[in-house]
C-alpha cells in the first residue's frame, strides 16, 4: 500500500486484532451466515487488515459484504455444489454464496487433489467477492505447495484503446513456500490501480497519480487528481505506449480461467455483481525435492533482497515482503481503522443489538 492509502494516525483508532474478530464475526451470523463460515469470512477480512491491505480488509469490504447479505445479492447459506470434476479439476456452483467462504473450501478441494496427482485446479461460478485473493492461495503454502487464485470481477477497466469498461480489476495471486524466509506472496490487480484505492484516497482526501483512472470517453488522466466522481480504471500500464496492452492481457486470462471455463458466464456477463473464481494448488513433491526447492527459494529470495539499491532507496523488497513485515507490527500493536469505519462497525453493532469489543 502505498502512503497515501494509510490513515493517517490522528484520524484512526487502534483496534487489536482479538477484538475484531469478536465484534465482526457475529455480524456475519446476524446475516444469517452458519457460526464456521461467520469464522472463515472474518479470519479472510482481519487478515487482511493484519497484512496491510486495507483495501481487502474491513474497512473497505464489510459494509459491502452486508448490504449484499440484506438486499438478497449475497446467499447466506448457498447449496454449492460440484457440477464438474476429474481426478484433477473441479468446477462449483457456489450458488450466490460469498466468495470469502466459498474460495477456501475450493483450495480444500484443489490442494487434495495435488495431493493425488500432483496438481488441483478448481473453477467457481455464480460467485460474489473473495476478498484479498492471496489469503486463497496462502493455504496452499503450510501443504509444501504452490497456491494460485485468480478473480474474474464485474467490469470496471477499459480495454486498450476502450471508451467504455468490459474487464474487472481481476486480481493474481501467487504464493510460494520457502524455508526460512518469508513466502513470496504476489497479489495484484491486472488494473493500474486497485478499484477500492479510489475509495480509500477519497476517505482520506488523497491525491490520485497519473495514468491511474479514465475519463468517460476512455482517455487515459495522466495528471494528478482529485477522486472524481465518475472515471473508470485503466488497465495495468495506463496507455498501449506504456504497456497497456499487457495488463489489458492478463486481464483478459484471468476472465477466461475465472470466468468463461466456469461455464458460467465472466465479469461482465451476466453482469454485477457476478463473480467467478480460479484457485490451483501445486505439489511441489511432484516436481522436485520440497527440502531443495525450500533451500533454493531461500537463496533466490535472499538474491533478490540483496540487490544493491538504486539512488534514493533503501532496499528492493519482494512480494509478500511488505506484508510480511506489517503483519508482524499490527499482531503487536494492533490494528488502525479509520474512525469512519470504526463508527460504522459501532452503529452496526448497535442496530443489530450486538456488543462491540472496542
Amino acid at each position: 500500500m502505498l502512503q497515501q492509502f494509510r490513515v493517517n494516525q490522528d484520524d484512526a483508532t487502534i483496534v487489536q486484532e482479538s477484538d475484531l474478530r469478536n465484534s465482526i464475526a457475529p455480524i456475519f451470523e446476524k446475516m444469517g451466515v452458519p457460526a464456521d463460515d461467520a469464522r472463515v469470512a472474518t479470519d479472510v477480512l482481519v487478515l487482511a487488515d493484519l497484512r496491510g491491505v486495507d483495501t481487502h480488509g474491513v474497512s473497505n469490504m464489510l459494509r459491502s459484504y452486508v448490504t449484499g447479505y440484506q438486499n438478497g445479492q449475497i446467499n447466506p447459506r448457498p447449496d454449492w455444489k460440484i457440477v464438474r470434476e476429474s481426478p484433477s479439476t473441479a468446477t462449483i456452483d457456489s450458488d450466490r454464496g460469498l466468495g470469502t467462504i466459498i474460495t477456501p473450501k475450493a483450495m480444500e478441494i484443489a490442494i487434495d487433489k495435488a495431493k493425488n496427482v500432483g496438481v488441483g485446479m478448481v473453477t467457481v461460478g455464480n460467485a460474489r467477492h473473495l476478498g484479498m485473493a492471496s489469503y486463497h492461495s496462502m493455504l496452499a503454502l503450510e501443504h509444501d505447495m504452490i497456491g494460485v487464485c485468480m478473480t474474474s470481477c464485474p467490469p470496471s477497466v477499459v480495454p486498450t484503446y476502450g471508451a467504455e469498461p468490459r474487464l474487472g480489476t481481476n486480481p493474481i495471486a501467487f504464493a510460494v513456500p520457502a524455508k526460512n524466509e518469508p513466502p513470496f506472496v504476489f497479489d495484484a490487480a491486472t488494473s493500474s490501480v486497485a478499484g477500492n484505492k479510489i475509495g480509500i484516497a477519497r476517505r482520506l482526501g488523497s491525491k490520485l497519480e497519473p495514468g491511474w483512472l479514465a475519463d468517460e470517453d476512455g482517455n487515459p488522466i495522466m495528471e494528478e487528481i482529485d477522486p472524481p466522481d465518475k472515471y473508470t480504471l485503466l488497465p495495468l500500464g495506463s496507455t498501449r505506449e506504456l504497456g497497456s496492452h499487457k495488463g489489458y492481457g492478463l486481464a483478459c486470462m484471468v476472465d477466461i480461467l475465472a470466468g468463461v471455463l466456469t461455464g458460467m458466464g465472466y465479469g461482465a456477463f451476466p453482469g454485477r455483481p457476478n463473480f467467478g473464481h480460479y484457485v490451483a494448488a501445486y505439489s511441489i513433491d511432484a516436481f522436485t525435492e520440497v527440502d531443495a526447492f525450500k533451500e533454493t527459494m531461500d537463496e533466490w529470495l535472499l538474491m533478490m533482497k540483496n540487490t544493491k539499491p538504486a539512488p534514493g532507496h533503501d532496499r528492493v523488497l519482494v512480494a509478500g515482503q511488505p506484508e510480511a513485515e506489517m503483519e508482524a507490527v499490527r499482531r503487536v500493536e494492533g490494528i488502525p481503522l479509520h474512525n469512519d469505519v470504526v463508527q460504522y462497525i459501532r452503529d452496526l453493532c448497535s442496530e443489530l443489538s450486538l456488543p462491540c469489543s472496542f
